[in-house]
């Protein structure tokens, strides 16, 4: 389940300079590498609760291809029930101090508001819903031509929030999950994973240790000191674990930060803007190691 904080957050402003299409089934926006670059690997973005069309999700795939000469793909994994965009400034008016009218009258108002929102976004996306979409994307990603001329494509996720969690398990290299890739790469005679390595920043519902255990591909964490959603023992046994396996395994502690600082974040806010610019720098370098 997401915490308060996952519904909290500022709507950034700036254009996505993407494109829209439908792949394998599913709307997309694509984010490709300046100067029609041949791209170094291919990003699947499994955004927060408020989903594809998000202002800040499609920013951030923008700035991965850009400066990472990605391919990035961020789909509409919630099948158009993503949280709207209009939830953080009504939980901002609830946190609020009110005059006791608006209090007694517009906060139950404002709270309904919220429910209205997020039940149908649970509903839809529960597990049993949404991991299927996911895996099935990927896969058909993995068995088709490449999107780009390659005998080897390199697959990353890079999830946020809710789409964290299943970046963790996508990580974890279930056996009942690997395919055959497509005839045209270089190794398809075998089952391999789904995604060569994987990204998450602040992610969601974790259960640790359970779920950082049976990690096997190589993934990076970025996690603030101050999440609300994965406690500071809890960051701290993941590391432990994680550090153990062997050394293709980062979490970084970003001091300060808070839940949702990667995406979520007050532009305006220097603080803020100086975790979220360290977490992207993070990502960029582990794609950079394992992509190209």
């Amino acid at each position: 389940m997401s915490c308060p904080a996952c519904y909290e957050g500022t709507l950034h402003t700036g254009t996505p300079t993407g494109r829209v299409e439908t792949i394998h089934g599913l709307p997309t926006y694509i984010a490709s590498p300046p100067d029609g670059a041949k791209p170094k690997g291919l990003i699947v973005f499994i955004p927060d609760i408020f989903g594809w069309e998000f202002p800040n999700n499609r920013l951030l795939a923008d700035s991965y291809a850009k400066r990472g000469q990605l391919l990035v793909y961020l789909p509409d994994f919630m099948a158009g029930r993503s949280v709207e965009r209009c939830v953080p400034s009504i939980i901002e008016r609830i946190r609020s101090p009110q005059p006791w009218l608006r209090t007694l009258f517009y906060k139950p108002a404002w709270v309904a508001q919220i429910l209205y929102h997020a039940i149908p976004f649970i509903i839809t996306n529960r597990q049993a819903n949404f991991q299927p979409r996911v895996y099935n994307f990927i896969t058909a990603l993995r068995t088709s031509p490449p999107p780009y001329e390659t005998n080897d494509l390199k697959i990353s996720a890079a999830g946020y929030c809710w789409g964290g969690y299943y970046t963790v398990l996508l990580c974890q290299n279930a056996p009942n999950t690997r395919v055959i890739r497509h005839s045209s790469q270089i190794d398809h005679s075998t089952k391999l994973p789904l995604i060569d390595v994987g990204y998450t920043a602040h992610p969601s519902m974790l259960k640790v240790p359970k779920d950082i255990q049976p990690i096997e591909l190589p993934i990076c964490i970025s996690i603030g000191e101050e999440d609300q959603q994965m406690s500071g023992p809890n960051v701290l046994v993941t590391k432990e674990i994680l550090e153990k396996k062997d050394g293709e395994h980062e979490v970084n502690i970003i001091p300060g930060a808070k839940h949702g600082f990667s995406v979520r974040l007050d532009p305006k806010d220097e603080f803020q803007a100086a975790c979220a610019a360290r977490a992207e720098e993070q990502a960029l370098a582990f794609f950079a190691k394992y992509l190209s």
